[in-house]
């Protein structure tokens, strides 16, 4: 077996080993299910199967010679029925518009990031992790993180430690459960679907102020404090920058009713002011610079973050640039009109191109502003941000009562 000296030649062997698992497998599961199916079968009829009333259902065995009949998309196939279709609760959790898509979109996104901000101030960025432009540099970080040794400090409190990446993803994954990427594309829709929104964002600084006491590390509680102080900064500005929205979509805190609403005319022309409130303060919640006081590498080597190795660090990035998607969902549901757009393309493409833009905005702020002061982030909050917020509203309830929207 020759021997692997670089990623490309590992992800090829990891290839290799799954496609001869998927191809073996079900030539030896398969007829081993059959034999025991049958066998049960003969025990119940006493290895009578001519005067016996049980029926043996071969069409499962049919089933890996007729590939159409395992077709998600359709309604009619043996996996639709068994509830495994696009349709189902099940595909939608896991897979679209689940977790598993919003993680391999962050995993892009950060390979997006780096690249992006590399060509911005002139270095090169990820090069050799994949023959172009180094886009396996995302899975290659993660093949790392796995063999790494999670390492928990002697004097930590383990358990809360090692929930917080949990609670961390959890949040994530709650958070995505009411973002909407078309009129009926969602894994749950309620009518208070905005508010939930805002309530699940709420705890993420919790989570945070727990992870920096639970690490007992100076620079980790340091981190969980600053991180307390800029929630309460923005946590307010964030609520009152919606309430316009609410109230031009006739009092509605549904996504879907919102964005019907943007049928004549997108959000962000009247509500500016009030989108101008929300992308500040969403940098301010995902931490990202020039508000990533809580981590502040240059001051507290990582912040919350410094004593997590391995996987947990893994995971809680993960989580950290899940949300970062969220955020950039809803401005998208907001103040973009949703997956609204020209007819011939699908509403879910508009939505997520849209989406990505608004990613792209998040991320160019990093690659030049430098970091505020904990005290400039409060008076900003306090002062200016909140203003801004109750102009918005003022200009909101003028145009509905003007009957202008």
């Amino acid at each position: 077996m020759p021997e692997i000296v670089n990623f490309e030649q590992f992800v090829r062997r990891i290839l290799e080993i799954l496609f001869w698992v998927l191809i073996i497998l079900p030539m030896i599961a398969l007829p081993v299910f059959y034999l025991i199916y049958v066998l049960q079968v003969e025990i119940q009829c006493g290895f009578s199967l001519l005067n016996c009333s049980h029926q043996i259902d071969w069409s499962l065995a049919l089933y890996m010679f007729d590939p159409s009949k395992m077709n998600p998309l359709d309604p009619n196939s043996y996996i639709s029925q068994l509830g495994l279709g696009t349709n189902s609760v099940l595909f939608k959790v896991s897979t679209f518009p689940g977790l598993t898509f919003a993680a391999i979109l962050s995993s892009f996104v950060i390979w997006y990031e780096r690249k992006l901000l590399a060509k911005m101030q002139y270095r090169i960025g990820p090069l050799y992790a994949g023959r172009v432009e180094g886009w396996l540099q995302s899975f290659a970080d993660l093949f790392k993180l796995l063999f790494k040794e999670i390492v928990i400090p002697a004097r930590a409190d383990t358990l809360f430690f090692m929930a917080v990446p949990f609670a961390m993803m959890a949040l994530s994954g709650a958070l995505l459960a009411v973002i909407p990427v078309g009129p009926t594309t969602f894994i749950a829709s309620s009518a208070y679907s905005l508010l939930i929104a805002l309530a699940i964002l709420s705890f993420f600084p919790i989570v945070t102020l727990l992870a920096g006491w639970a690490s007992n590390n100076k620079f980790s509680f340091i981190g969980g404090i600053r991180a307390l102080y800029q929630m309460i900064s923005y946590e307010i500005p964030l609520i009152l920058s919606v309430v316009g929205i609410i109230i031009l979509s006739g009092g509605s805190l549904n996504f879907v009713d919102i964005v019907n609403s943007q049928s004549r005319i997108w959000f962000i022309g009247p509500m500016i002011l009030g989108a101008i409130v929300f992308y500040v303060t969403a940098m301010a919640e995902v931490e990202r610079i020039p508000f990533d006081i809580p981590e502040a590498d240059s001051e507290l080597v990582a912040g919350w973050l410094t004593e997590y190795t391995s996987m947990n660090f893994g995971v809680i990035n993960l989580a950290v640039y899940i949300k970062l998607y969220a955020l950039s969902s809803l401005f998208t549901l907001l103040f973009l009109g949703g997956w609204q757009g020209p007819a011939p393309v699908p509403g879910v493409v508009w939505f997520m191109i849209k989406t990505v833009i608004m990613l792209t905005i998040f991320i160019i702020p990093r690659g030049f502003n430098p970091r505020v002061r904990i005290d400039q982030l409060i008076s900003f909050g306090w002062v200016w941000l909140i203003g801004i917020a109750f102009a918005n509203i003022f200009i909101a309830v003028f145009l509905r009562a003007a009957g202008l929207l």
